[in-house]
């Protein structure tokens, strides 16, 4: 949920270099922790090889726990799941795994936002001061502004006193009230609409909007707008009181600390050399309060409703009528001008090289999900570790172990292109 300040992007996919499990009931009970275990019974052409993939990105980068699901309209359907929920056992994952998505829940923010919208209750040119006074320059930013990341507002991830608590008290229950004087308390980045930049105050934001507009509390407004509709059975925003992960899921891991992590994910380099050896061990972090990230990254999921729900953010179906759907589609931008071929973000939506969604990143936890718009394909990754040693996050490692196998000509050499951090 937090950019590195000193890098704010991070390697996932080189886009500029672009010319273009067993489902419950099913399979063994019992694996050895790297095994992989495919749905289906006729695996598609491709399993094999996004096994053997998957199974050496982890085993490079120290990831516990994976879960892979993937659908090619040319190549067929098939899900594994890999490594296990619990270091030191033989605890595999399993496809109807809980896990925290981090900044997944951004889309669900912002697609509410949208939906609002729709039905004349904002207008994505409204100025945030008309609903929150107190935001500094609020009366210059507006809401397209702040699901942009283009809002210029300080992070109140970024906050060392926030931190320190986050790592001495990790199950405070924290109020949007409390995030948004820290962000308040620092002055901002930039002009608003100047430059790119990532940061959960924004979001934090419109979670209050939406609170004040349809005088419900978020985690309502999800169900009744987003999880009811498109049936996402086990997806929920658990209430700030409560951190629990609903059965069956697994442990949850991250190295470091969240002081440490302030101006880098990447461990020192002893350090990441210990735990590439095994003789350092991320801490379990399954239990810590994630109210911090509240509409910035609160929400609970598994592989198949983020699979669900990644092809209705794409098309808008069952979420926005086409006219307010294209208006998203249409919102996304280069990250980085200078490279117009690269990441590109809109609207509460990501571009990550061909596929369009968003990755979430919060302690014990990484997430994907997109669909690419051309050829229908949809991968949906979720492990159990939020950073591998070098810094990078496990999800977006596994994607580029894995992407080459369906656009060949993607090259992901040793500096590719940068993607935005959304944890």
């Amino acid at each position: 949920m937090r950019p590195t300040k000193t890098a704010a992007l991070v390697a996932a996919c080189a886009i500029a270099a672009l010319t273009a499990c067993t489902a419950p009931g099913e399979g063994p009970s019992t694996l050895p922790p790297d095994a992989a275990v495919p749905t289906l019974a006729k695996q598609a052409g491709y399993a094999a090889t996004v096994q053997d993939k998957v199974t050496e990105a982890m085993r490079a980068n120290v990831i516990p726990g994976a879960i892979v699901k993937i659908s090619s309209p040319a190549q067929g359907d098939w899900s594994g799941t890999f490594g296990t929920a619990t270091i030191g056992r033989d605890d595999p994952m399993t496809l109807d795994d809980h896990v925290r998505i981090g900044s997944i829940t951004k889309t669900m923010t912002s697609t509410v936002v949208l939906q609002l919208v729709q039905e004349g209750k904002l207008a994505l040119d409204d100025p945030i001061s008309k609903y929150r006074p107190d935001v500094p320059g609020g009366d210059r930013i507006t809401i397209a502004d702040l699901a942009e990341m283009r809002s210029g507002l300080y992070s109140y991830t970024f906050d060392r006193g926030f931190n320190e608590t986050l790592d001495r008290d990790p199950g405070k229950a924290w109020t949007p009230d409390e995030l948004l004087t820290i962000a308040f308390s620092h002055p901002v980045n930039a002009p608003p609409d100047t430059t790119f930049e990532y940061s959960n105050t924004n979001i934090v934001l419109l979670g209050v909007v939406i609170e004040q507009l349809t005088g419900t509390p978020l985690e309502q407004a999800f169900e009744q707008r987003i999880i009811t509709p498109l049936g996402l059975t086990q997806t929920e925003l658990p209430v700030r009181t409560d951190a629990r992960i609903p059965d069956p899921h697994p442990q949850g891991y991250s190295f470091g600390t969240n002081v440490s992590q302030i101006e880098t994910y990447a461990l020192p380099a002893a350090q990441q050399a210990e735990a590439l050896a095994g003789r350092l061990q991320p801490s379990d972090v399954t239990d810590a309060n994630p109210s911090w990230a509240w509409a910035a990254g609160g929400a609970i999921s598994t592989v198949p409703d983020l699979f669900t729900y990644a092809k209705a953010l794409v098309s808008g179906q069952g979420l926005l009528d086409a006219a307010t759907q294209k208006i998203r589609m249409d919102s996304i931008r280069p990250t980085d001008p200078a490279q117009p071929e690269a990441a590109g973000y809109g609207i509460g939506i990501a571009k990550l090289g061909p596929l369009v969604g968003h990755d979430g990143q919060i302690p014990g936890f990484m997430t994907f999900t997109g669909q690419d718009p051309k050829t229908g394909l949809v991968v949906t990754i979720a492990t159990n570790l939020a950073t591998v040693p070098s810094g990078e996050g496990s999800a977006l490692t596994v994607l580029k172990a894995i992407l080459p196998i369906f656009y060949p000509d993607i090259q992901t050499p040793g500096n590719p292109a940068a993607v935005p951090t959304t944890r």
